[in-house]
């Protein structure tokens, strides 16, 4: 499990195409300490470290992985939002994120409002109804807040404050640019009971 609290932006330094999938070696300034068949989060999809140094480590993507997320698309220089697993006895200061992308969107438009910015994305077909305004949701691993919501649009949006935008690989992202959703667990099973 994790928060969605980014703990770095790390770098794609190559990626290996096989038959089954594709094996991504990524590299990071501030993470160490890595472990064979742990669990970390990248730009929201959950994968487990294969092999690892100091300060890189690699894991593969199954063809189902590549099918649901962007991953395939990645380059080497590409930037990533890494987050290792919550500890047991860690503080949750996002919110309950599994890493199991649901879906891809794209960004509709990125806009500087002060000092924060609002960026604003297409709703996903499918899940536009675990999409709240005040609700939670993690995009590319960032747990954000839905400030709104607008369905004539098929639009929602997310206010992004200062430290967010330059910690993370948003500050890269344009209109047009994919973004991992992961939707909310709890509205998944909030819905999954109502129907019985």
């Amino acid at each position: 499990m994790f928060t969605g609290i980014v703990e770095d932006t790390g770098t794609v330094a190559s990626v290996e195409s096989t038959a089954d999938g594709r094996r991504l070696r990524i590299e990071t300034e501030e993470l160490r300490e890595f472990e064979h068949g742990q669990s970390i989060s990248v730009s929201g999809v959950c994968l487990t470290v294969e092999d690892h140094g100091e300060n890189w480590f690699s894991a593969f993507t199954a063809a189902e992985t590549l099918e649901k997320t962007y991953l395939g698309e990645l380059d080497a220089g590409d930037a990533v939002n890494l987050e290792r697993a919550l500890p047991a006895d860690g503080r949750l200061d996002g919110h309950i994120v599994q890493g199991h992308v649901d879906t891809v969107t794209e960004v509709v438009g990125v806009e500087q409002v002060g000092e924060d910015w609002t960026f604003t994305f297409a709703l996903p077909a499918g899940y536009a109804q675990y999409v709240a305004e005040k609700g939670s949701v993690a995009l590319d691993g960032i747990s954000l807040t839905v400030a709104d919501v607008d369905d004539d649009a098929g639009t929602f949006s997310v206010a992004v404050i200062p430290t967010t935008y330059e910690l993370t690989t948003l500050s890269e992202k344009s209109a047009g640019s994919p973004v991992h959703v992961e939707v909310d667990v709890v509205a998944k099973y909030v819905e999954r009971l109502d129907s019985y």
